[in-house]
């Protein structure tokens, strides 16, 4: 191992998201992982015996990590002590989670969390890095309510909304004021494959326990500025959502509908869409992906089959552009929710932070 690479803890790596963390840092140029942890269940075992028929990512289980022995994810003092940061995909509640990740903070540890327990949390920045890389400036704030001098909790919005807040950003001149949207979601959403869930094999279902709330608040927060110590949530556009679960791998696809103050040219809005650089593609990011945002002109594309694996799984594609008889606009986007939407949605907000200087070798 590089000393100059940090050292990298993954909680909750047995499970789906934690799988697709270990998948995308095997050859991470800043980071190594040194460190894994789940339930105590999983704890003093092998990694590869705890898979044995689990591992659900295509690809072997990183060689470097198939004889590691899993820590409990709650000796919080004995990963501290290991590692330089964490990333955090527990299956716990959202109660236990919370306070497990305010533990490694307090333990002088960044966490970086898929889970959704401190998104709410006003000082805690929830972050699609070419969104809101300027909401990294609430961890000075957050750090002075924990108490610590390099620990701090940054988290990334649920993956139902990759597909679309993306897309809406570079908009954002024009005064989007209504957002209607239809999320489609893939199966490993839910931590699922079709072996696993093959009742969802030929079927829909029209219901996804807490993504309707998700999809119309986190890009409120996402949207918002920092004021008095906290992120202040924005107040337009008004969002409503309806999220369903479809027959698909991997990859969701959202149907939007959008209305504008000032209704812009679908040719200014492709060409917004075609220029748009976020600050991890002017930093050069090494998950950042050039371009972000990709626009077909076919009128079948994107398709998940075909488009959720663009710029590695972490560009964001988008099609269909029209005009709309309530809305001014409708167009489809499509992200990958276990590589955009989770896992290397992550690694790329760890990213920022450490050129920003936030995550750093202890």
């Amino acid at each position: 191992m590089s000393q100059k690479k940090l050292r990298v803890g993954v909680l909750g790596a047995t499970g789906m998201v934690g799988q697709r963390f270990l998948n995308l840092l095997e050859s991470h140029p800043w980071y190594d992982v040194t460190l894994l942890a789940a339930s105590a269940n999983s704890a003093g075992q092998k990694y590869a015996d705890v898979m044995k028929g689990r591992w659900a990512i295509k690809g072997a289980i990183p060689a470097n990590l198939a004889g590691v022995t899993v820590q409990n994810a709650s000796d919080v003092k004995a990963i501290a002590d290991q590692v330089d940061f964490v990333f955090c995909a527990v299956d716990m509640s959202k109660e236990e989670t919370a306070k497990l990740e305010e533990d490694y903070a307090r333990a002088e540890t960044p966490v970086v969390s898929n889970n959704s327990a401190h998104r709410s949390t006003p000082d805690v920045p929830m972050m699609v890095p070419e969104c809101n890389p300027e909401h990294v400036g609430v961890i000075e704030f957050q750090r002075k309510r924990l108490g610590t001098k390099r620990g701090f909790i940054a988290v990334k919005p649920n993956c139902s909304i990759q597909s679309y807040v993306p897309a809406i950003h570079p908009l954002m001149e024009f005064g989007p004021k209504q957002l209607a949207v239809c999320t489609y979601q893939a199966i490993s959403g839910a931590g699922k494959t079709f072996e696993s869930w093959p009742e969802m094999v030929d079927n829909l279902i029209p219901f996804i326990k807490g993504e309707e709330e998700k999809s119309e608040q986190e890009p409120m927060k996402v949207w918002g500025r920092i004021e008095g110590g906290k992120i202040v949530k924005a107040t337009s556009p008004v969002i409503t959502a309806q999220c369903i679960r479809v027959p698909a791998s991997d990859g969701h696809m959202a149907a939007v509908f959008v209305k504008f103050d000032r209704k812009p040219s679908k040719e200014e809005i492709i060409s917004r869409w075609k220029a748009f650089e976020g600050k991890p593609q002017k930093l050069g990011l090494p998950s950042a992906p050039k371009p972000f945002l990709q626009y077909f002109e076919q009128d079948d594309r994107p398709q998940t089959k075909l488009d959720r694996d663009a710029g590695n799984g972490m560009a964001v594609t988008i099609g269909r552009i029209r005009p709309d008889a309530v809305f001014d606009y409708r167009f489809v986007g499509l992200s990958h929710n276990t590589v955009r939407g989770a896992a290397g949605g992550a690694v790329l907000t760890a990213e920022l932070l450490t050129k920003e200087g936030y995550i750093t070798a202890k």
